[in-house]
């Protein structure tokens, strides 16, 4: 490949995604992470934390969409939102979309600004006058939440590091107590195919706090196996079941993609009974 220069994610320990990259535009060690911005001619711009692909200029409306509509439409008036994660600040922007307050909790500064400079698309949500931003742990800050949001989302990046504490059934009990009545809490929970069992702990750490748990899919090209899991748990309200109009300018999320997520491959049904 001559001079050519690749960003290399290792997804699992026998596959690998390779995107070509025409520049490096930023890297950085934080006190938790590598934070790497290449520019790349299929692209756009790509985010990689400690090597994991986060957003691409490309694709990211297919992740941030579907992790952030299925819940906000399911639920007949949802006031306040509480982002976990997600410094790029994309989920925050589509939430913005219902008219919500948003809180956004972001253990990595180094995130926040690096996403402000390189994806202003999605980061300059984050100067809307709707939107909190706190710069610190997400399950410290949960625990001292009491019925302060109507919908809680997990856009954490791996279960390693840093997010690995958001992954198990006492911070869900944690979130919980933290929603109104009729909440419901999405966390995106890794490839069915590559990292089942994520998405079995995931599953299970919901249970124990909430009576009704549920995995929908969706597809992102750059992530590992380009099918992604989310699950979503629920005080109330059918997470299925659109209520609520999809609000405009949406690229990927449709009510019928919302209702059609849900039907799950049969090698998926039974690996989650």
């Amino acid at each position: 490949m001559g001079d050519e220069i690749w960003f290399t994610e290792q997804q699992t320990e026998d596959l690998r995604l390779g995107v070509r990259v025409s520049g490096v535009l930023h890297r950085a060690r934080s006190a938790f992470q590598d934070v790497v911005v290449v520019d790349t001619p299929s692209h756009g711009h790509l985010l990689a934390l400690d090597g994991f692909v986060q957003t691409t200029d490309l694709d990211e409306h297919c992740y941030h969409e579907m992790l952030a509509h299925v819940a906000a439409s399911s639920h007949d008036m949802p006031r306040r939102a509480l982002v976990i994660g997600g410094g790029d600040g994309g989920l925050v922007r589509e939430l913005l979309r219902h008219g919500l307050a948003v809180d956004l909790c972001e253990i990595d500064e180094a995130v926040v600004t690096a996403s402000r400079r390189y994806f202003p698309a999605l980061a300059g949500s984050l100067d809307d006058p709707r939107v909190t931003v706190h710069i610190a742990d997400g399950i410290a800050f949960v625990a001292q939440q009491r019925q302060a949001f109507d919908l809680i989302y997990i856009d954490s990046s791996e279960p390693v590091g840093p997010g690995e504490g958001l992954f198990v059934p006492a911070f869900y009990r944690t979130a919980a107590a933290a929603l109104r009545p009729g909440g419901m809490v999405v966390a995106q929970s890794e490839s069915p195919f590559y990292n089942l069992d994520v998405l079995r702990r995931v599953r299970a750490g919901m249970a124990a706090g909430f009576p009704d748990v549920r995995t929908y899919l969706g597809p992102v090209p750059t992530y590992p196996s380009g099918t992604w899991s989310y699950t979503v748990a629920s005080l109330g309200p059918d997470p299925s079941a659109p209520v609520r109009p999809a609000p405009a300018g949406l690229r990927f999320y449709t009510p019928d993609v919302h209702r059609a997520a849900f039907a799950l491959p049969a090698f998926l049904r039974e690996a989650l009974a």
